[in-house]
């Protein structure tokens, strides 16, 4: 297994994203499995490293990825020097340092120099600009790398994965913008990344429906009937295997969720709740579906004990890994994948 290039972006300088980010790779064993590259600055990280007790963070500057030290931290210098930190405290530069080292770290991982990407957390309005106009990572990567609906947000831990078919929409807009073909493609793109990603041969995933109780046929709404089981009907039609739909509540509430490789959610909260409830320190973001490889810490930026040195870098570790084993995963894959019969024609 080689070492692979890890891209990370800072995220957010007034959160803890330098603070989780500094402590995961003062771990010796990091620079065992990967080559750590920073798209952030220098300056800001030396800032940051004041604030946090006994790390022991020794980097190389570089001017990108191909002049990486396989051996070192390495960080690329992609935001201006004079760059204001403001601890705590959501502002615009922070949003716009957030966005160059999002987009510079985007740009090696197009040119091939980056194997893989794990993004720090950001300030959802502070990075809107003229040129970034999403949601969030999630969007912004599938514009990148995929097409609409191509995505999917998959949340992992030890104990549940979890994915939404609608991501960072107002709740008056959700049920809306379901359609049974929006459930089975994601559905079938859940089903690609179990297998893939994670190695799982005939992963079995739960449907949640979107109604309490699962509109009691019909009594609470007519998205279960009209939309999410003929989907589930049409998914299994496909080869995927999917139960449901599921009350949310009595499905996590009974320890149902166990018996599955995979949860898909109807919308934002009804997955990120449950899953957080379980895994908010350990749990990471995962972007099915790409052709690149990208994950997160399953928090946000923690302006509350920003610069405390009080943030458990757990989830960051955790992201790490996640990409460095889906990185090998596909690799498998792709390699059982191949044809081993070669037919060669000598008249062509």
């Amino acid at each position: 297994m080689r070492k692979i290039k890890i891209g990370i972006t800072h995220g957010d300088i007034n959160g803890i994203g330098y603070e989780v980010i500094l402590k995961t790779l003062s771990e010796n064993q990091i620079l065992e499995f990967c080559t750590p590259i920073i798209y952030g600055s220098a300056k800001i990280a030396s800032f940051h490293r004041k604030t946090l007790e006994n790390i022991n963070f020794n980097y190389t500057t570089v001017s990108s990825a191909a002049e990486a030290n396989p051996k070192q931290i390495n960080i690329v210098n992609c935001v201006p020097e004079d760059t204001k930190i403001d601890i705590g405290i959501p502002t615009e530069t922070a949003g716009d340092a957030a966005l160059k080292s999002l987009n510079a770290a985007v740009e090696e991982l197009k040119n091939g120099a980056l194997d893989v990407l794990v993004t720090a957390p950001i300030n959802k309005k502070t990075i809107q600009s003229e040129t970034f106009h999403f949601p969030g990572h999630t969007e912004f990567l599938e514009q990148n790398f995929g097409n609409k609906e191509e995505s999917l947000m998959l949340m992992v831990s030890e104990k549940l994965r979890i994915a939404v078919a609608t991501t960072h929409l107002p709740l008056k807009d959700v049920a809306k913008n379901l359609s049974k073909e929006l459930i089975i493609k994601k559905l079938q793109i859940l089903k690609d990344s179990l297998v893939k990603d994670f190695g799982i041969n005939l992963p079995r995933i739960a449907v949640l429906a979107l109604n309490p109780h699962a509109s009691d046929n019909g009594v609470l709404g007519t998205e279960e009937q009209e939309i999410i089981i003929p989907a589930i009907k049409e998914a299994e039609e496909k080869g995927i295997i999917c139960v449901g739909p599921y009350p949310a509540d009595g499905f996590f509430g009974s320890d149902n969720f166990s018996k599955f490789d995979a949860v898909l959610a109807m919308y934002h909260d009804q997955g990120m709740i449950p899953f957080k409830c379980m895994a908010m320190e350990s749990g990471v973001n995962y972007t099915a579906g790409l052709s690149i490889v990208r994950t997160s810490p399953a928090h946000g930026t923690a302006y509350d004990i920003a610069g405390k040195n009080l943030a458990s870098e757990e989830s960051f570790r955790n992201a790490m890994y996640l990409a460095y084993d889906i990185f090998q995963n596909r690799q498998r894959y792709a390699e059982i994948s191949k044809n081993p019969l070669v037919v060669t024609d000598k008249n062509k």
